[in-house]
């Protein structure tokens, strides 16, 4: 009898994929590179779909050659979109009031005779309760699909990095869907804007909530359009979106993590999981599966301030994803000591940790910006490419992806290993009590 979980993976529609034509790189660096090169390269679109593009140097650079690739091809398709909320602030702890926004005002005014419009997207009436997080930045025919933002840690143009995944895939079906898709539910809804128009007031834009309320319950019906091109044998990729704890993306999470026969393997940079998917961990492991859980340090966490640096509040953010992380061993404890379950913590210095993506017995894989958190459950809007891999044809390319994660890892033996609250600073300890004593840490969980 088919397990039920393999058998919804086997029923999704797929689109046929040459092993020529999808590259896996293995830092920021070749990152960088390769998405400037594309951009100076690009015959006819460039569709970057991301979080946020900053007012930094790496920003600057990604941001100046899209003008200057228009500037050499006027015919060029040339946008760019951010989240609307992102957008409108400084980084969190940040006191300027010159924002990204500004910015963007600032070189569409210093490029007047260049059209690089970037639209503003709101996914929710404040941005707490839901940002822009679908990941693939359009170049020709080829996705860059990554969890990266553009700025100078992601693009490595400082001494600190915040280390991703990144895959180039050139498949001319794939770049239509996405770009369908970002037409058909984005660009020509109300509340998405052109936010460095000079005729736009984006102070006061997108405050009609009934319109962003509209516009939110469409994403949540929402999905890529496209028909099956591939067999069950073969190389294919299914291209997933979602909103809301019930999306098709969601569900496809969920039965990929049940159908493991042999082992799973998780990313996430934050550990504050839905419960649905720490019962799916608990069911495979009562089943003598194996899983392995590569998480950030909370020093690689980038809200995390060193002791010797001036406090803030943020700085908690890693703690509180710490603390779940203890729970979670301390409950599971038997299956570390049994060689079920592993877990290792990401560490390469004062740099960060940003990987997200599942792998499934060296025959599924999925590519995300997904933090697998309760936020990305419900809140976020949300995409992902599951690469079914029958015949192992990329392989080699997950074992070197894979080897360049571990080389930064260490394992956890034991919920000793793991720091607890009676050894965090003062002011952490003082936090994370209080939130437990008013019962809102529950909340805080479910936007984190």
């Amino acid at each position: 009898m088919i397990n039920k979980h393999i058998k919804y993976l086997a029923q999704l529609p797929k689109i046929a994929q040459s092993i020529e034509d999808i590259h896996t790189l293995y830092n920021p660096d070749a990152f960088f590179y390769t998405l400037l090169q594309s951009i100076k390269n690009a015959k006819k679109r460039i569709y970057l779909v991301i979080l946020f593009l900053e007012k930094d140097k790496g920003g600057y650079k990604i941001l100046n050659a899209l003008y200057q690739a228009k500037r050499y091809n006027p015919i060029l398709e040339t946008v760019v979109l951010v989240d609307w909320y992102r957008a409108q602030r400084g980084r969190i702890g940040s006191n300027s009031i010159y924002t990204n926004a500004d910015w963007y005002y600032q070189m569409a005014q210093h490029y007047p005779d260049i059209d690089v419009p970037i639209y503003g997207v709101p996914i929710n009436i404040h941005e707490a309760l839901g940002v822009l997080h679908l990941k693939g930045c359009i170049i020709d025919d080829t996705i860059i699909y990554s969890g990266a933002s553009l700025n100078n840690v992601y693009l490595h143009q400082s001494e600190k990095y915040r280390s991703d995944r990144y895959q180039i895939i050139h498949n001319p079906l794939l770049a239509e869907v996405f770009l369908n898709y970002i037409h058909r539910q984005l660009l020509i809804m109300p509340p998405v804007v052109q936010i460095n128009s000079l005729i736009v007031n984006k102070k006061k834009n997108t405050k009609n909530k009934n319109k962003i309320r509209l516009f939110r319950q469409s994403l949540r019906y929402a999905n890529y359009i496209f028909k099956n091109s591939a067999n069950d044998d073969e190389l294919a990729i299914t291209p997933l979106v979602g909103l809301g704890k019930k999306s098709l993306l969601n569900q496809t999470i969920h039965h990929l993590i049940c159908s493991t026969k042999k082992k799973l393997i998780i990313c996430t940079p934050y550990f504050n999981m839905p419960m649905l998917l720490i019962r799916d961990f608990i069911a495979l492991l009562k089943r003598e599966k194996k899983i392995e859980v590569i998480i950030g340090d909370k020093i690689a966490n980038d809200f995390y301030i060193p002791e010797d640096q001036p406090f803030k509040i943020i700085g908690a953010i890693p703690y509180l994803y710490e603390v779940n992380l203890r729970h979670f061993i301390i409950r599971l404890q038997q299956y570390i000591e049994n060689d079920q379950l592993l877990i290792r913590l990401w560490k390469d210095g004062n740099n960060s940790y940003h990987l997200k993506g599942i792998w499934v017995d060296d025959e599924w894989q999925l590519l995300t910006g997904n933090n697998f958190n309760p936020r990305s459950w419900r809140l976020d809007l949300e995409n992902a490419l599951l690469v079914h891999d029958p015949k192992n044809l990329l392989l080699e390319q997950r074992k070197q992806e894979l080897f360049f994660i571990r080389s930064h890892t260490k394992k956890i033996t034991h919920f000793t290993q793991i720091q607890k609250i009676s050894e965090y600073p003062n002011k952490i300890k003082k936090i994370i009590r209080g939130l437990r004593g008013i019962r809102i840490d529950k909340l805080i969980k479910q936007i984190l």
